[in-house]
């Protein structure tokens, strides 16, 4: 028997859960599905900059597990654009930290500084 997927904290729900191309109806798309965490990953590592450590820490799991977990969450959405895909966030064995909250889906944020 397989071991039990740990809960995986996520900081907050998707505001957009369904990504396809232009221009295509989406009766003639294939489908591949992200998973929350999946998205997360990918957040926490290109969106704000974070090293696996670190990311690895917010989301509640290992370093390993996290430089898995966004590999093939890179790769899944490659080949999705790649092969004109539809992509669906849906699933994964998830934790809200902030169901909805300010820090939702901003990205990365560059403060300017004032001179003295």
């Amino acid at each position: 028997m397989p071991r039990p997927k740990k809960r995986r904290m996520v900081q907050c729900r998707p505001r957009v859960v369904y990504y396809k191309p232009q221009g295509v109806p989406l009766a003639g798309l294939k489908e591949t599905v992200l998973t929350v965490d999946g998205l997360e990953a990918i957040r926490l590592a290109d969106a704000e900059g974070l090293d696996q450590e670190a990311a690895a820490q917010r989301m509640a799991i290992s370093r390993p597990t996290f430089s898995r977990l966004v590999a093939e969450a890179r790769s899944l959405v490659a080949r999705a654009i790649v092969d004109g895909r539809a992509i669906r966030i849906e699933g994964g064995p998830v934790e809200m930290i902030e169901p909805q909250g300010p820090g939702c889906g901003r990205g990365r944020r560059r403060r300017r500084r004032g001179r003295l």
